[in-house]
């Protein structure tokens, strides 16, 4: 088992926004009985040092882990809403799953819907369809890391994509099914922008999960240490 984390910790403070690492296991919004959500608990720290508001320009699952862009106000918080809405924020993302996949790599597509119990399902349309890109890689005892580059922002997108070609995430208790992990093996690796023309680029590899930690999984992660320049194939 993996030792306890804060519920964040800071990555980058610019002077109109933040970028913090989300631990697994915590909610961006406050939880009815379960304590602050980590919004509130990035605004509280830097209310410490600033009067800043914050404002939120994307969110993650509750248990996935990563790299979480925060605007410090109301004008970034618009610029980063237009990046984002026209995909010129790349986002990878590294997952872990111990089923044999129907493919190995490349592109995950289809409109999304709600299923039962809050879950959601992917469909063969293409009206307005959640994208995914996709390489993977062996680890130990039949398990493989995934990259991920999603292509649009849909909840629960990697999650219903990964669990789409038979691979759901180790840990997700909402589409692996029942399975005892030490955490959500999601995370949100790095983040590629330019914002008022100059460029940000952000790598955070995890540091929580066994599985995460294995050697195979590090060898691999050393090797993908600049997810942009891999050669993703063109949509």
């Amino acid at each position: 088992m993996s030792e306890k984390t804060s519920p964040f910790d800071i990555v980058d403070i610019q002077d109109d926004f933040i970028v913090v690492s989300k631990a697994s296991g915590i909610n961006f919004h406050d939880e009815d009985n379960l304590g602050q959500g980590l919004f509130n608990l990035v605004s509280q720290y830097l209310n410490q040092t600033s009067n800043d508001k914050l404002y939120p320009v994307h969110r993650l699952d509750k248990m996935t882990s990563g790299l979480l862009l925060l605007a410090r106000n109301l004008t970034t918080a618009q610029q980063f809403q237009q990046l984002f809405s026209q995909h010129h924020i790349e986002k990878y993302y590294l997952a872990i799953s111990d089923k044999k996949p129907k493919k190995k790599q490349g592109l995950i597509k289809g409109d999304m819907e709600k299923s039962r119990r809050g879950c959601w399902k992917l469909l063969r349309s293409q009206k307005k369809p959640a994208i995914s890109q996709f390489f993977s890689y062996p680890l130990s005892e039949g398990k493989r890391l995934y990259l991920i580059k999603p292509h649009s922002g849909k909840s629960h997108q990697i999650r219903v994509a990964l669990t789409s070609i038979g691979a759901p995430i180790l840990g997700d208790g909402r589409y692996y099914g029942q399975c005892s992990q030490d955490r959500g093996y999601l995370h949100a690796y790095a983040l590629k922008f330019i914002l008022s023309g100059k460029p940000y680029n952000y790598i955070l590899p995890p540091t929580n999960g066994e599985h995460y930690l294995e050697a195979t999984s590090m060898n691999q992660l050393a090797k993908l240490q600049t997810p942009w320049l891999i050669s993703w194939p063109k949509i």
